[in-house]
């Protein structure tokens, strides 16, 4: 062989290192293709896609800079909003192959991460402007209202050691520490005692501020009551409209410190993200102040504009520039003016002083009827399910990490490559337990499809009684923990047929609904469980969230029907159960055993244990590093379907070995989409309020009797029960269409 050519056949050998550093890159382009349509090609071109470098697993956009400019010089760089991946142009296509040749599997250190990253070249860069969203009618923003001088006063005037009651009222809320000056704000029952104030009135440092608010005509009276939050990293605030009847319009509200990302939801869904810089003042009126909720969602990075950070916070949802920012310590101070006569505002659908119940009653003073109607059920529904995990979405999630055992089971048989859809899918903990499904899931709450979309998920909003996907288009569907929702028997049996509808032929769909029988086979659930476990040790009576699915400890325990025209017996013979005099629901104590089938029951938004202790049994040893009521992510493509014989029952063989103390929530979450994302979230607090008393949500549920589901799902033509189990409280079902 001529020295020549021996030198280029040397050339083009590969280490082993090369080589598995190609694998992975085929691997993730696969991987962009089967969840985003994104497809690579082998020829050099200008244009380069990044796997694992996108604002989706935490990387920024200086960060990722850094690196791709060591190469070669960039000429643009795009980051897709919650996408874990990016899309960087070069100058030719020399600079490009120069630069995929360096970068290729090179490790890039983001915060306490190493992410190694994997470039392929695209023909193109495409994106879909987004349409520029508005501010929400009468919300102001203006930056730089208070010199950094003036912001330094401020912070000093709060006296965070001194906890005297009589003149300022202080507590330690589940998401961040408070302080009250002029009135208390009451969280046990969201107003204030305005024949109670306090002592110490606003502090002094605060009126040159509220002076020049006045004559800039940003307010037109003074206001009366501070509410001063510190928030460190990680602490956010649950989305609320301030109490119509507790204060007049304007609320003002002025942050020191670091910014963050704050969100206006409005009742349709809309949604706008509003940057709040260090010393910039927020001005809430009209509809801004009166309809659409506000919050800040709990994680340590916020998704802002990196170019341009004065621009219009508008622009957030528009701007191509974005990156990561980390949140620091950031202090709100909240001025309001107490209001002494009832609200008349043009918007009672959320003014208790016009009839609108407030969801953080803990007893409702009138608790609401069975409905006896659409109209009644869709008010009751949206009264006390919708708008409740609207409040509730981040502690709710917090509680809701692992997988159980049998749904991850029916997950990991269905054929590689399948659509599955998870209606009323939550935070998203099933979308990526087999990481070989292309996954859609859909819910009412557009809090928690937010947290799916920042958990890298594909999700949008929808009520499951109207699922905008196509007939026969889903090889599989999940429904846990949605059915019984619904207040109606016609609207039970309504959400059932919808499932069915978007299931092709042959398509099956598992269904979770709570049970009645919380004791079943002379064994008690782990909801009951653990009333009788606090009660051995002497402590106070469970006085936290509620389990929609109690989460089993170890495996599954299931309880097989082979003889579902039992079961319909049972339902004729129990009816008399749920068919009191009294039409009005009653409210259920947590921890026991229901006595009535129609109920609200209470969620109790503080955390009294350890994340996630209370709902699924979890180990509370440090040094724990498997979790029993969580399971692996099913990482196999079995051909095998779930045998449709009612007297055979599957094996939970879903162990875990994953160390459930790492935070995965929020924008920061290091993993592709498809990864495992079972890991649960620390950005929750151990702190509690010091009187005790937080709010208490209630929500509907109706409890499944024994043979009800079936029964139920008997009603649907061209579908069959295929299997039914009773597992830890639960009923469930796995139907089969023909």
């Amino acid at each position: 062989m001529d020295p020549t050519e021996e030198r280029n056949v040397k050339a083009f050998k590969r280490s082993k290192e090369e080589k598995k550093v190609i694998r992975k890159q085929i691997k993730a382009s696969h991987t962009l293709l089967k969840h985003e349509g994104i497809s690579t090609t082998p020829h050099p071109t200008e244009s380069v896609v990044v796997a694992n470098g996108g604002l989706g697993n935490g990387v920024s956009r200086e960060e990722l800079l850094s690196v791709l400019t060591e190469a070669e010089e960039v000429e643009s760089l795009f980051m897709p909003p919650h996408k874990p991946y990016a899309f960087v142009t070069y100058r030719s296509v020399e600079s490009a192959r120069r630069a995929l040749t360096q970068l290729n599997g090179q490790k890039l250190q983001s915060e306490e991460n190493s992410i190694t990253l994997y470039l392929s070249y695209v023909n193109s860069v495409t994106f879909e402007e987004e349409k520029s969203v508005p501010l929400p009618e009468g919300l102001v923003l203006v930056e730089e209202f208070v010199s950094p001088d003036e912001e330094a006063v401020l912070l000093a005037a709060i006296d965070w050691l001194s906890s005297n009651e009589d003149v300022t009222a202080q507590k330690s809320l589940k998401h961040r520490r408070v302080k009250h000056y002029g009135f208390e704000f009451r969280y046990d029952n969201n107003n204030v005692d305005k024949d109670k104030p306090l002592r110490a009135g606003l502090p002094d440092e605060c009126l040159p501020v509220l002076e020049r608010c006045v004559k800039s005509g940003l307010i037109s009276i003074m206001p009366d009551q501070l509410t001063v939050n510190q928030y460190e990293s990680g602490q956010g605030i649950p989305p609320h409209v301030d109490t119509h009847s507790a204060f007049e319009e304007t609320i003002i509200s002025l942050s020191l410190g670091a910014k963050t990302v704050m969100e206006f939801r409005h009742p349709d869904g809309r949604l706008v993200p509003v940057v709040l810089p260090g010393r910039s003042l927020l001005v809430m009126r009209g509809e801004s102040r009166y309809l659409w909720t506000h919050g800040i969602t709990p994680r340590k990075f916020d998704m802002v504009p990196a170019c341009s950070p004065h621009s219009p916070a508008s622009d957030l949802g528009t701007n191509r520039n974005l990156t990561l920012s980390k949140r620091g310590t950031r202090t709100s101070f909240t001025f309001r003016k107490i209001r002494h006569e009832p609200c008349c505002c043009a918007f009672p659908s959320t003014c208790d002083s016009q009839g609108a119940a407030s969801a953080f009653s803990p007893s409702p003073s009138s608790p609401p009827s069975l409905p006896c109607c659409h109209a009644d059920a869709t008010r009751l529904e949206e009264e006390y399910v919708h708008r409740v995990y609207n409040a509730i979405a981040s502690h709710f999630s917090s509680t809701r990490h692992s997988p159980w055992p049998s749904v991850c089971h029916f997950l990991s048989l269905l054929p590689a490559g399948s659509v599955l859809a998870d209606v009323g899918c939550g935070n998203g903990k099933y979308l990526g337990v087999n990481p070989e499904l292309i996954t859609v899931g859909c819910d009412r709450s557009n809090a928690l499809v937010q947290i799916c979309v920042e958990r890298g998920f594909q999700a949008f909003v929808s009520d499951a009684l109207s699922v905008p996907l196509r007939t026969a288009s889903c090889d599989a569907c999940i429904s846990i923990a949605v059915i019984h929702h619904f207040s109606t028997p016609e609207r039970r049996l309504a959400a059932v047929r919808e499932l069915t509808r978007i299931l092709r032929p042959k398509g099956q769909a598992l269904i979770y609904v709570w049970a009645f029988e919380q004791e079943y086979n002379k064994q008690r659930s782990k909801y009951l469980k653990e009333q009788i476990k606090e009660h051995r040790q002497n402590l106070s009576p469970i006085n936290n969230t509620s389990d929609d699915l109690q989460e089993p400890h170890g495996k599954s325990q299931i309880h097989t029907s082979e003889h579902l025209e039992d079961k319909c017996r049972a339902v004729d013979s129990m009816q008399h159960i749920s068919k009191g005099t009294n039409s009005k629901l009653s409210v259920h104590t947590n921890r026991t055993a229901f006595n009535t089938q129609d109920l609200l029951v209470p969620w109790h938004l503080k955390e009294g244990k350890k994340q996630g202790e209370e709902d699924s049994g979890e180990n509370t040893k440090k040094d724990k590093k498997t979790s029993g009521n969580s399971c692996s992510p099913c990482r196999m493509s079995s051909k095998t379907r779930i045998d449709c014989n009612p007297g055979s029952s599957p094996s939970m063989s879903c162990g875990s070995d994953l160390d459930t103390s790492d935070a995965t929530h929020g924008p920061h979450f290091k993993s592709m989409p498809s990864h495992d994302t079972t890991k649960t979230s620390n950005t929750i607090l151990k702190a509690k309020p010091e009187n005790g008393q937080v709010p208490v949500f209630h929500r509907y549920y109706h409890v499944f009797q024994q043979g009800e589901l079936e029964q139920l799902c008997g009603q649907v033509a061209g579908v069959r029960v295929c299997r039914s189990y009773h597992d830890q409280g639960n009923w469930c079902v796995i139907l089969e269409k023909d």
